[in-house]
This record gives C-alpha cells, structure tokens and sequence, in this order.
C-alpha cells in the first residue's frame, strides 16, 4: 500500500482572529451591545415617560432608568410619592398599567416602539462588528 501525504494550509487565521477580538469588544459593556442596550432602555424610558396618563404628573415623573452591564430596565421608582396625598406611583402605577389600552405604558412601549428600538439597537451591534 501506498503512503498518503495530507497538507493542509490555514489561510485567513489572523483575520479570523481579529474579528473573534471585534465581536468579543462588541459584546462588552462599553462596546457597540453595552452602547445599544443604553440606546434601548433610554429610548422606551422616553417613550414611556411621555404616554403616561398624568392626573397629578408624579407617576409619569417616577419612571426610572437603570443600566447595568449588558441589562437594562424600566421600572416605577419605589421611593417616589404624590407630595398632596402621600400615595406612592409604586402602588397604584401597575394598576393604572393593568387597565390596558392607552393605560398600559409599558406594554404599550413594546406594541408600539419595541420594534423600531430593537432594530435600531441591532443595527448598534451589527455596527460594532464591521
């Protein structure tokens, strides 16, 4: 029986390399995925802020914002509160939520600018990786 010679060639390593270090910057709090996740929760804060129902304006105004890492959230400041009545937008804003419609901000961020933030967020990301 004959002997077989088997050659292979690795072309292209480095390059390979070097986008492996992109995507992996990419992905970093402080590259293009940390960059779109504050676009994105800034961006449905904004929107949510602003389609609140105001009777007294403190619920709209306890809308908070945090960024953490590589996550961000929305949420009803527990520490704020209705300086007349003491009543706190933590209490009674997921009632306010739950009759649906034009009062359901939050969903109404998802159904209404979730997909328009989610695309621009991605194009953040796909960016970060050119």
């Amino acid at each position: 029986m004959g002997s077989l010679d088997i050659v292979f060639t690795i072309t292209g390593i480095l390059e390979a390399q070097r986008a492996n270090l992109e995507a992996i910057a990419a992905v970093r709090p402080g590259g293009a995925f940390g960059r779109a996740v504050v676009y994105a929760t800034t961006a449905a804060h904004r929107y949510a802020v602003a389609i609140t129902h105001v009777d007294s304006g403190t619920l709209r105004a306890s809308h908070r914002v945090e960024v953490s890492g590589l996550r961000g959230r929305i949420y009803i400041d527990p520490g704020s509160f209705k300086p007349r009545t003491d009543q706190k937008p933590v209490e009674y804003g997921p009632y306010e939520h739950q009759r649906g419609g034009s009062h359901a901000f939050y969903q109404r961020v998802v159904d209404e600018k979730g997909q328009e933030i989610g695309q621009r967020a991605m194009a953040m990301i796909v960016g970060g990786l050119a």
